[in-house]
């Protein structure tokens, strides 16, 4: 699927090569959470999650993000997590590329994954987790119209410190009713 700026697409083997160039980047992954702000990531574990996205799954879709004009691999999107039931997800999205960082190709991917999951998948609602430092994602989530739910106090450890994490989420109803989540800009 295509937005103004970028394009989502399944992952390939070839990608390995240039998410090794910042998978293991302290300054990135510093945003993500999880183990990788811990461990190195290895290509092999690059790989198994590779060929474990091109498998069939219920509660998960991965995508590369690539720009439209060059056709370059720049980062990821995810429904983390996908309750059918419910008819929500949980969504993360990483720009690999620091070069291309607060220039709307995060933006402009997210609003691509938003429209998939309610034109497309028929979700109700989408949420994510971001921690307090991660000023330039809050504003990109925020210009997406997302809205901030909640607060888990002091959650993360990082940077020396204790760090809030910011619950956001979007429900169908916003994303039809928000014209900066329906239209896409650079």
């Amino acid at each position: 699927m295509d937005g103004k700026i970028v394009r989502l697409r399944g992952y390939e083997k070839a990608d390995v090569d240039a998410i090794m160039k910042w998978i293991n980047d302290e300054e990135i992954t510093d945003l993500l959470g999880g183990d990788m702000l811990v461990y190195p990531v290895s290509s092999i574990a690059e790989e198994k999650f590779i060929e474990a996205s091109a498998g069939p799954s219920n509660t998960q879709k991965n995508f590369a993000i690539e720009t439209i004009a060059e056709g370059k691999y720049i980062g990821g999107i995810s429904f983390n997590v996908i309750d059918w039931r419910n008819r929500s997800a949980v969504v993360g999205i990483v720009i690999g590329d620091k070069s291309l960082w607060g220039k709307g190709y995060g933006t402009d991917a997210m609003r691509v994954l938003m429209r998939l999951a309610f034109d497309k998948m028929n979700l109700h609602r989408l949420g994510l987790h971001v921690f307090d430092y991660n000023t330039r994602a809050i504003a990109s989530y925020e210009k997406c119209g997302f809205k901030r739910e909640g607060v888990l106090r002091e959650d993360h450890f990082a940077r020396g410190k204790y760090h809030d994490t910011i619950l956001m989420a979007i429900l169908e109803s916003e994303y039809r009713a928000c014209p900066n989540a329906l239209i896409p800009s650079a």
